[in-house]
């Protein structure tokens, strides 16, 4: 680095200082981008999940839409306060991020059928407010089709979010995720849980080969096989570790977002646990 280019970061690194954020957390190892589902932080409130991620050293948020909306509301009541509530809201959340230096990078909405069209849009434009990137979902099939065109309106990739248990119009094969994209644009994608895909009995490994450029995040949890329980990193059959080295290996660029769902002793421990195990498993 020259003088000039210190002297600019420098100045850029004062610059946060005053405005009160933080410098960008930095959990990318060895190529490979680390971060969290919010959802792994069910417990806490929005500020003390945050909170955690920054003590942790996980620079890369999936915000669940649950550490945003109010809960114990009736679906009506969730639907008004959605498409009511101003989106300084959310723009303050967003700021929430910036100032701990974490990148919100998705933002959790899970649209589903009984999704009113308004209700659809007002997702990509919360989204957009925090400065989201991304929006997943875990949604139904068919709801795709109504997702498309919002999608394109807002220039905003959805990556549809699958769970291990195979049902009609639920994503959980790679056949589920073929249906919800044919005929639609390159805005429908992927969200890739690599512990359900495996509890259903698929290669999460070959998949990220094959479709990579449509999978947007990628949720880090270890399955056993056959609908197996989530247990700790390294304890399941899901080949985290090949997933990781396939990511660094091919430079893909995709967040690994750790989703803790296994029962442990305390959040923040065992969340920093997942975190340790990634980093191993690409030689940090």
């Amino acid at each position: 680095m020259n003088r000039r280019e210190f002297g600019m970061t420098a100045l850029g690194a004062g610059v946060a200082a005053r405005l009160g954020a933080a410098p960008k957390i930095n959990s990318v190892v060895n190529g490979v981008p680390i971060g969290v589902q919010s959802y792994s932080f069910r417990t806490m409130p929005l500020d003390d999940a945050i909170k955690a991620m920054a003590d942790i050293g996980l620079g890369v948020c999936e915000l669940f839409a649950g550490h945003v909306e109010p809960r114990g509301l009736k679906r009506d009541e969730m639907r008004t306060w959605r498409l009511t509530t101003p989106l300084d809201h959310f723009r303050a959340v967003g700021k929430k991020f910036e100032d701990a230096g974490v990148d919100l990078y998705a933002y959790n909405y899970s649209f589903r059928e009984d999704y009113s069209d308004a209700e659809i849009e007002r997702g990509f434009e919360m989204a957009k407010a925090m400065g989201a990137k991304v929006i997943t979902a875990s949604s139904n099939v068919t709801t795709a089709l109504r997702i498309d065109p919002f999608a394109q309106k807002h220039k905003m990739r959805v990556g549809m979010h699958n769970h291990s248990n195979i049902k009609a119009n639920e994503f959980a094969t790679p056949e589920d995720f073929t249906n919800a994209k044919e005929g639609r644009s390159k805005f429908i994608a992927i969200n890739l849980d690599i512990g359900h895909f495996t509890a259903a009995g698929f290669d999460a490994v070959k998949f990220l080969a094959e479709n990579h450029a449509d999978i947007l995040t990628i949720h880090i949890k270890d399955r056993k096989k056959d609908q197996g329980a989530n247990v700790p990193f390294g304890e399941g059959d899901t080949p985290i570790k090949e997933v990781l080295a396939l990511l660094r290996q091919k430079k893909l660029n995709i967040p690994a977002n750790i989703e803790y769902e296994y029962k442990g002793a305390d959040t923040i421990t065992e969340v920093r646990k997942c975190f340790e195990y990634c980093k191993a498993a690409l030689g940090a």
